[in-house]
């Protein structure tokens, strides 16, 4: 099976970055690894879930093209790690999640144990990042090697990508469902993502 997207990101992010994010958030290293390695799906999945409406698809593909296309994903964590890129993370935020957003800042902090402002910062962090990664991976870095050169391919893309978060399950998938599908109503049961994060401490699944 191919490597997944946010695995591949996941990775990219280890050594130097994941320092500096876990400094920025006074976090110890292999905290802020757990906390980034279940934002991601999070942030992945919310993307999939979008994107798998056609306008939906529509309108992240033109965000890719229109302010993430060609952008190195080195200086975008410099810019994001330097304490830029805030209002940038806050605005894909909103697009991202809509409703959703306070749900998932306090899902991910009930869950990783490190609330949900520190929480929130780091989803603004890794907001951009995401973006940068995906038209890099997406629309190709101009080698000719685009993965989802239309609206549709993309759609499908994170679609699939969306489908293997959830079933890897663990913290990033139990995550994805608890704060997108609850009622589709938009809001999260914060007791069940509690028990969800007890769960990780208690080493239950």
């Amino acid at each position: 099976m191919a490597n997944s997207l946010t695995n591949d990101l996941m990775h990219q992010l280890q050594g130097q970055p994941l320092q500096q994010m876990s400094q920025q958030l006074g976090l110890e290293p292999g905290e802020a690894a757990n906390a980034v390695s279940a934002a991601l799906p999070l942030l992945m999945g919310a993307l999939g879930r979008n994107a798998s409406q056609p306008q939906g698809a529509q309108a992240l593909f033109g965000a890719l093209q229109k302010d993430h296309a060609g952008l190195d994903l080195g200086s975008v964590l410099g810019s994001v790690l330097g304490g830029g890129g805030q209002g940038e993370g806050s605005n894909i935020l909103g697009h991202v999640f809509g409703a959703r957003e306070q749900a998932a800042a306090q899902g991910l902090g009930a869950a990783t144990g490190m609330g949900g402002d520190r929480a929130n910062a780091l989803l603004k962090m890794l907001a951009p990042i995401v973006m940068a990664y995906l038209a890099k991976r997406m629309l190709g870095g101009g080698g000719g090697n685009a993965q989802a050169a239309s609206p549709q391919a993309l759609g499908e893309v994170l679609g699939q990508e969306q489908q293997q978060l959830r079933q890897q399950g663990g913290l990033g998938g139990g995550l994805l469902g608890a704060v997108l599908d609850r009622d589709g109503d938009g809001d999260a049961d914060v007791s069940d993502l509690l028990k969800l994060g007890g769960s990780i401490f208690t080493g239950g699944r």
